[in-house]
């Protein structure tokens, strides 16, 4: 059964932008909700513009542009391949540790396992490329133990084996409960394939600091909405555009100069941790994603995103309509 449509629609609303998450006012009109699904196969802008492209189109790898999708995704593999058991270092260095904070107020502004009715009423949540289990085991923990709603079933679904063993391997510690209540899938987020995810299923998809790498983030984005129940809300953490001209300069300075450095010193590879602060650097800016959310038939409230720390990061939100 879904949760009930007023609980997601609740969880789509942008929260209101707290001190330590400012959040500037929006200089462009936006629309509150939009149900219009426009056509993904359109002719897409330039890679370096908004990180995205067609199905039939080239797509780019941090700034290396032309390869095909396939291409990208078995690059995108060895790097996650590399990084699977130092995925949480990995974050650190790029966040200054923010990662841990931005994805606890992530699922808290979700809040997974809300229901009114007794018993509870059970939710199906698909959390995309979160090999590691950080934003699935928050979900559990939350639903089954702040909201008391054990019926709350988490999917964690990577592409990456790798990735996925670690988080198997992190799931044995969580309580016997919260393990049954877990699922692994292994499989490529632009096409769950029905017989894997089926249609109308998911109450709530989430994916962190993951869509960035997806070979077709459009194609991505029609698959969250066909997975989603009418009601449900499609939710994205990303590393995102800093608002302030000083802060971008010092932030990219450390980006481009010391992460790849310390990857090198660190864990021995330089080249992994260069792709990835080029691959927030290629990612669409707040607002031109958000329109993109709109693009795959989500109705987006209000600005549509709230910044993290003033925008190194940004959660977005969209519902599928009823």
């Amino acid at each position: 059964m879904a949760a009930r449509p007023s609980v997601l629609r609740a969880a789509v609303r942008v929260s209101r932008p707290s001190p330590c998450f400012p959040s500037p006012p929006s200089s462009r009109p936006v629309r509150l909700f939009s149900t219009t699904i426009h056509n993904l196969q359109q002719a897409s802008t330039t890679p370096g513009e908004n990180g995205a492209t067609s199905r039939n189109s080239t797509t780019h790898f941090g700034f290396q542009d032309g390869l095909s999708e396939s291409e990208k995704t078995e690059r995108v593999a060895g790097v996650f391949h590399s990084v699977a058991e130092s995925y949480d270092r990995m974050n650190d260095l790029m966040s200054f540790g923010w990662h841990r904070v931005w994805k606890d107020h992530f699922v808290s502004s979700l809040n997974p396992g809300l229901s009114s009715s007794v018993p509870a009423k059970p939710q199906r949540i698909l959390d995309v490329a979160g090999g590691t289990g950080d934003i699935a085991f928050r979900m559990l923990h939350h639903a089954h133990v702040l909201n008391a709603n054990p019926s709350v079933h988490v999917t964690i679904s990577d592409i990456n084996p790798s990735m996925l063993a670690v988080g198997k391997q992190r799931s044995s510690s969580l309580p016997a409960s919260q393990q049954a209540a877990l699922s692994f899938l292994e499989a490529d987020a632009t096409s769950f394939g029905a017989s894997a995810v089926p249609s109308d299923s998911i109450d709530l998809y989430t994916v962190a600091f993951g869509i960035r790498n997806f070979s077709n983030i459009p194609a991505a984005l029609s698959e969250a909405y066909r997975v989603l129940k009418p009601g449900g809300v499609f939710a994205c953490l990303e590393f995102s555009k800093v608002n302030n001209t000083l802060f971008d300069a010092v932030y990219k300075r450390w980006s481009f100069s010391a992460i790849p450095l310390i990857g090198q010193l660190v864990a021995g590879d330089r080249d992994s941790y260069q792709y990835l602060v080029e691959s927030i650097e290629r990612f669409p800016s707040q607002q031109h994603f958000r329109r993109m959310i709109e693009d795959a038939g989500f109705a987006v409230g209000g600005q549509g995103f709230e910044d993290l720390t003033g925008g190194i990061a940004a959660i977005h939100k969209g519902m599928k309509p009823l």
